[in-house]
């Protein structure tokens, strides 16, 4: 099997140039699926007047972010800048959301740098509306890994709410059986043990993810050229636990579009935004071609693997450059 993968496309400033000319929107532009309604928008999710554009008078059950870590737009920054860009995020999220709904947010802590942005970001969502709920922790099967640290092997998502909102208790169950007794209690006269107890033979997930696999390169929904992408599995546990069928799910910071086609599988719509058009596009293509093929994702090959094969500037410069395969497609263009 051939493999045609892209780079970190957001670490190559000539390649987001020749990719831009594929995307079919601009910014402040919004795509709106004409199957189940879903809607991706190249937007600013510090702007209040993009974002009414993109929801009308519509509120969402739940709202799914994963913001770059110290990113603005793409360019790196310090805490307090990051901390400033992400009040306005947060404010705007609750602007969009109904009185009782839920937030979750996927967050970084940098174990160089003093944990930041995380103690930050926590001390900033003190003086909103929002309710601590959780503090999860996603444990990765890999990591990076150090000879003079403990490994690296956790992502953290906090949990918020408003008001009093959906918790389908019945979907945070893994599919990890219980194998620990224990716990004994009496219930009418009879002295019995948790597994007796218990709604179901498999653990709940809790607030530490022992079951989800993170993304990389040998997984079908592995998306090249992307570089923070959640697994659907996590995402789609959110889901199903924070919504019901047929609710709006908004995501600020789209990326390779997990959000948006784990609410196609689930039934729900999502209105999801990127500031940069070719996540945007790679987020629609995903769906496009989740719907056409079943595939989640694009393990073998690439997003724009079709313009690539027609475009024998792109096809040079990623050969040259990486020193991919591309040769093979030849002079078509």
């Amino acid at each position: 099997m051939k493999n045609y993968p892209i780079p970190r496309i957001d670490k190559d400033s000539v390649l987001q140039n020749m990719l831009l000319k594929y995307c079919r929107l601009d910014k402040g532009e919004i795509w709106t699926d004409k199957q189940k309604k879903h809607k991706v928008g190249c937007l600013d999710s510090n702007n209040i007047s993009d974002l009414k554009k993109l929801v009308g008078n519509q509120k969402a059950t739940l709202a799914l972010h994963d913001p770059p870590y110290n990113m603005v737009a793409f360019q790196e920054t310090n805490v307090d800048e990051f901390i400033n860009w992400s009040e306005k995020w947060i404010e705007n999220s609750q602007k969009l959301m109904e009185k009782d709904s839920s937030l979750y947010i996927w967050l970084g802590a940098d174990q160089k740098n003093d944990f930041q942005p995380f103690a930050e970001f926590i001390l900033m969502m003190k003086k909103t509306d929002f309710k601590s709920r959780s503090f999860i922790t996603m444990r990765n099967q890999r990591g990076y890994g150090t000879q003079k640290n403990w490994m690296s092997v956790r992502q953290e998502l906090l949990y918020y709410t408003l008001g009093n909102p959906i918790f389908n208790i019945e979907n945070v169950y893994t599919d990890i059986p219980k194998v620990v007794k224990g716990y004994y209690k009496e219930v009418n006269g009879k002295t019995t043990e948790n597994i007796e107890r218990s709604k179901s033979e498999n653990i709940r997930a809790g607030n530490v993810w022992i079951d989800v696999q993170q993304v990389f390169h040998l997984l079908e929904e592995n998306v090249n050229g992307c570089f923070a992408q959640k697994p659907l599995k996590a995402i789609e546990r959110i889901i199903k636990v924070s919504s019901n069928k047929n609710d709006l799910v908004i995501d600020f910071f789209a990326h390779s579009g997990t959000t948006l086609l784990a609410s196609e599988i689930l039934d729900r719509k999502c209105f999801t935004i990127d500031i940069d058009p070719i996540y945007c596009e790679i987020s629609i293509r995903r769906l496009e071609n989740f719907r056409k093929t079943g595939k989640l994702g694009w393990q073998n090959s690439n997003p724009f693997l079709e313009e690539i094969k027609s475009d024998k500037v792109l096809q040079d410069y990623l050969n040259e450059k990486y020193e991919l395969s591309f040769s093979e497609f030849g002079d078509k263009k």
